[in-house]
């Protein structure tokens, strides 16, 4: 059920990132009366389609290959590689009939609505349900924060108070940990004991948040307790139950979540002893764990409510905040996607692609957790679209920007060639990402 969830939110959140950001380039082209002759959600690869219908000029359909989608507008060489009209005289209803500042404006069409639905998700969602997060000096009282096994080789420990981020103090530490992405200045002051401490974060953070290990550089410590069992896994053939919390495994203290989840890893393929708190009392169990760490359950977190804050935000206020932490967030990838391209980051540990952005929705169908990532993924999109590629609608805003500012149009088989270079690039940067999501989840 968990899994058919997962897929459920990962291609209800691309039809709504496909579908408006080609309707971007849609109204922009019937608006200076271009010619759409079709309009797909997902590609109709070898012409395979979902089901199809026409209105108008144009074709609508939805193709079988959930990658993205697009819209075919006359008198343009894009992914269909058309150019038998191209060799015929320009028809009024052409793109390549229309000035060039129109036909830019259609090619930003797409970028632009991405970049919108990105903020005005983040503003609805902080207008609407305000932000509740947990503050700093709360999680420092109630035991400081957990670290990973590769934030502990840095420096850090286990229960260390973090008391500011280059020296300014907080309330909520995700929003200082999105500004600390792309900031050039990372340095970390803790209180451990009766000290303090500065940790200085190396260039390649970013890819030390624990993707193959399912640990994150840093969290909150919470206890939990079991929300779900999954029939016959190992939890339920172990006795494990609904409401019940974890003490220990093997005599090792595993009452707080990400402090468990490092335990579990630590025993994949293990027999082990499990202390387990069930109606105030402590029941021993025996359990195997699996070759992903896990037993087939699902938990909620416990303690959080209430040492959480809640701030509501007005309209304006919500604008104002969500477009900040649009642009936060957007300047965060942007200055990870820098990295990797120069080296700085493993782009193995980095990239996510379809498998990996679909796991990022979690089991559970949260819709606050579903728009934040669709607003996310929707800015990322919006990014990566418009860098200058071929076969990108940033590559075609190039080729316009030469036009414009030398008033020649780029040579038409210029534009087919760069095409064609421009999809083989993107079909090897598929190619890549999904060995990186398929290794990944294999544990390679």
């Amino acid at each position: 059920m968990g899994t058919i969830i997962i897929l459920s939110q990962f291609i209800l959140a691309l039809a709504i990132l496909v579908t408006l950001h080609e309707l971007g380039h849609f109204i922009a082209a019937r608006i200076f009366g271009i010619r759409v002759e079709k309009f797909y959600l997902f590609f109709d690869a070898f012409g395979f389609k979902l089901f199809k219908f026409k209105k108008g000029d144009t074709e609508y359909g939805v193709g079988w290959l959930p990658l993205g989608g697009y819209v075919k507008i006359s008198g343009m060489i894009d992914e269909s590689l058309d150019t038998k009209q191209m060799a015929t005289e320009p028809e009024p209803w052409e793109f390549r009939s229309k000035p060039a500042w129109q036909r830019l404006i259609v090619m930003v069409g797409g970028v632009t609505v991405n970049l919108i639905l990105g903020i005005g998700i983040m503003v609805m969602l902080l207008w609407v349900n305000g932000k509740e997060y947990v503050p700093n000096k709360a999680v420092n009282a109630n035991g400081g924060y957990y670290f990973s096994p590769e934030a502990r080789k840095l420096g850090f420990k286990t229960g260390d108070q973090i008391v500011s981020i280059n020296g300014h103090e907080f309330e909520d530490v995700s929003d200082e940990m999105i500004a600390l992405f792309s900031s050039k200045k990372r340095e970390i002051q803790i209180h451990r004991g009766d000290k303090d401490t500065t940790v200085i974060l190396p260039d390649n953070f970013e890819e030390m948040g624990g993707k193959k290990s399912d640990l994150p550089f840093f969290g909150i410590r919470n206890r939990f307790e079991i929300r779900t069992v999954m029939a016959g896994s190992a939890a339920s053939k172990a006795g494990i139950k609904k409401g019940d919390k974890f003490v220990s495994i093997d005599g090792q203290d595993a009452r707080i979540y990400w402090e468990f989840r490092e335990l579990m890893m630590s025993k994949k393929d293990k027999k082990v002893k499990l202390v387990i708190e069930r109606e105030n009392k402590n029941v021993e169990l025996d359990a195997t764990i699996s070759s992903a760490g896990t037993l087939g359950m699902d938990v909620k977190p416990i303690g959080l409510k209430e040492i959480s804050k809640k701030v509501d935000y007005s309209f304006g206020a919500a604008v104002n905040q969500g477009t900040g932490e649009a642009f936060g967030t957007l300047g965060a990838n942007i200055s990870a996607l820098k990295k990797v391209v120069t080296g700085k980051l493993d782009a193995k540990k980095s990239v996510a692609g379809p498998i990996g952005i679909a796991q990022m929705f979690g089991p559970e169908w949260d819709w606050v957790k579903f728009w934040l990532l669709t607003s996310t993924l929707s800015l990322v999109l919006a990014f990566m679209n418009i860098l200058p590629i071929p076969a990108l609608d940033g590559g075609h805003v190039m080729f316009l920007l030469w036009e414009i500012v030398t008033g020649r149009p780029v040579n038409q088989k210029v534009l087919y060639v760069g095409q064609l270079i421009g999809m083989l690039l993107l079909a090897a940067l598929f190619v890549f990402i999904f060995w990186v999501d398929i290794s990944r989840a294999l544990g390679f």
